[in-house]
């Protein structure tokens, strides 16, 4: 088994775009890390360097103690899980999972062993003699995780597996998944841009934007601390609420001064001695108050809005208001009949804030 760690790895490509910018990265042996960011942040890029399909501008890789960066793509005793199934239709379930021990003729006998240990695993038993054709897609890309697991790689490497399936078997492969790496303890290294799927299955997230990484840490830590401005704003369903304005002090008081609809309020900041004086430093300066939809709520005396739409998820309703001029959210599990136009008064827990420098987008409140 090994671990995968990245020293000051880039990526510039030939018509000079710097899709990965000297990112350090260690992901421990047996650990679960989900690459996580929206489109073009760099993510598959990074993983695509780990496979060997992209090579690295600078920097170092490590495979174990390894150092990979001339190691052929087969040498690196890695597999790789991609979007697209990319089975045989000729070949049976069997066949497809034990076409890569074929070629590196693995004996027989230890392929049969393999491929059954692996089908059972994955729930293939009854299907091993079934064409591609005559599976769902759920099954599909549990034979291109056979496929993976009977090669008994050191690394695992999936680029959004999930991807091309239904909500449903989404939900039950991600816990397949889960359950696998359980099972293998093995490095699982995952690319997702879907955030319930980061928050989910990782260990550990490694939130990425604009080929920079922005945070590496647990996904509750992610969620309670996050680092910055685009962390709190992307990990979240609904996103965290925002809400811009400018520090202020008064009496020994701290307070957010902002408008709403051209009406000016002030929020007192309720902080730990701690937080209060690094947010000091900052007097005068717009910051960016954030707050989680389940912190915020609806309360007399509150700040006055108006309900844009109210959506059921079942046990909970989200319900979406506008606040200078930005589409915010409150959750509630009331059965109160929320309407657009309906007027509301909206309160937060002082408790629960975090505040962003707006200059640089840093958490005044981040936690090392």
């Amino acid at each position: 088994m090994a671990g995968v760690e990245l020293k000051k790895v880039s990526k510039v490509y030939d018509n000079g775009f710097e899709a990965v910018k000297a990112i350090d990265l260690e992901i421990e042996d047996k650990e679960f890390m989900v690459l996580v960011g929206p489109s073009g942040c760099g993510k598959s890029t990074t993983l695509r360097m780990i496979a060997g399909l992209e090579e690295l501008t600078s920097g170092e890789l490590y495979i174990g103690d390894k150092l990979a960066n001339d190691v052929d793509p087969k040498d690196r005793d890695i597999a790789m899980v991609f979007q697209n199934y990319a089975l045989y239709p000729h070949m049976s379930v069997y066949q497809n999972m034990g076409f890569g021990l074929k070629l590196s003729k693995t004996p027989k006998e230890e392929m049969k062993e393999r491929i059954e240990k692996a089908a059972s695993i994955l729930g293939l038993s009854d299907l091993l003699n079934n064409k591609p054709r005559q599976l769902s897609g759920g099954q599909r890309q549990r034979v291109a995780l056979g496929r993976a697991i009977v090669r008994k790689p050191q690394v695992f490497l999936m680029d959004e597996p999930l991807s091309n399936l239904d909500a449903k078997l989404r939900v039950q492969t991600r816990a397949e998944l889960i359950k696998l790496h359980q099972d293998l303890e093995t490095t699982f290294v995952y690319v997702t841009h879907d955030q319930t799927e980061a928050m989910t299955m990782g260990s550990r997230i490694c939130v990425m934007n604009e080929g920079l990484i922005q945070q590496v840490a647990t996904p509750k830590e992610i969620y309670d601390n996050p680092k910055n401005l685009f962390v709190a704003g992307f990990i979240g369903s609904p996103q965290m609420n925002f809400i811009e304005g400018v520090l202020e002090e008064k009496e020994d008081l701290l307070y957010l001064r902002f408008t709403i609809d051209g009406k000016e309020y002030q929020e007192e900041l309720q902080l730990s001695p701690q937080n209060k004086e690094k947010v000091k430093a900052h007097l005068g300066e717009e910051v960016i108050l954030g707050v989680r939809p389940e912190d915020t709520f609806p309360q007399e005396g509150g700040y006055p809005t108006k309900i844009v739409v109210s959506e059921l998820l079942g046990s909970e309703y989200h319900v979406h208001f506008r606040l200078q001029e930005d589409l915010l959210s409150f959750k509630s599990t009331e059965e109160v009949q929320y309407v657009p136009e309906d007027e509301v008064e909206i309160r937060w827990d002082p408790h629960r804030i975090h505040l962003f420098l707006k200059s640089t987008e840093e958490n005044l409140l981040y936690k090392e």
